[in-house]
């Protein structure tokens, strides 16, 4: 379980493609590594992976067919800029919501323009998703915890603030892009306790 909350910004520096379809991700951070275990989550641009092999400054993991086809980590490549947060530990502040890693498909980037001292994205919610988004509800893009702004459908906006645009992989993007999107769980429940969800 996660935060939202960016730690790091890791750089893919080795991909490994294995028999099946498979890959093996080398991702280098500034995280201290001897606080990392074997078999440790760590949440990569929103999505939960494992450790399987650590080094003095990164970490390998493994990643399924099923999440190459589901998130952006298909298209990553050696040099690709990632978002990186640690586990929660009993005891840690929650500092942004309650985000567990598991992805439920792509926000596709529509427009960006700048808001005051912001960057205003508006982006397209995966086909079916935009039930799970209201006005100053919380959403994770690529990890990170962000308050939506408003809702028309399948489109909504976030602000992005200048700490945040600095401290993570969104100044990257262009529109076009898509990012890991996952609703607040919150959400999802009210949704299946009211039997809009099947």
């Amino acid at each position: 379980m996660f935060t939202g909350i960016i730690t790091d910004v890791g750089k893919i520096v080795e991909i490994i493609d294995k028999p099946g379809g498979d890959r093996v991700f080398t991702i280098q951070t500034n995280f201290d590594m001897n606080g990392i275990v074997h078999g440790a989550s760590i949440a990569c641009s929103g999505v939960c992976l494992t450790v399987i092999e650590k080094g003095t400054n990164g970490f390998t993991v493994h990643v399924s067919n099923e999440t190459l086809e589901k998130t952006s980590l298909g298209s990553w490549q050696v040099g690709t800029v990632v978002n990186l947060e640690r586990s929660l530990c009993v005891g840690d502040e929650l500092g942004g919501h309650l985000v567990f890693g598991h992805v439920d498909g792509l926000a596709v980037v529509m427009g960006m323009e700048e808001d005051g001292d912001s960057t205003r994205f508006i982006l397209r919610a995966p086909h079916g998703m935009g039930k799970f988004l209201v006005p100053k509800g919380s959403v994770a893009l690529d990890g990170i915890s962000l308050t939506v702004n408003e809702v028309d459908g399948n489109m909504f906006g976030v602000n992005i603030i200048p700490h945040t645009w600095q401290e993570t992989n969104l100044q990257y993007k262009a529109i076009g892009d898509r990012l890991n999107f996952e609703p607040d769980m919150l959400a999802r429940y009210v949704l299946k306790a009211q039997g809009l969800l099947e």
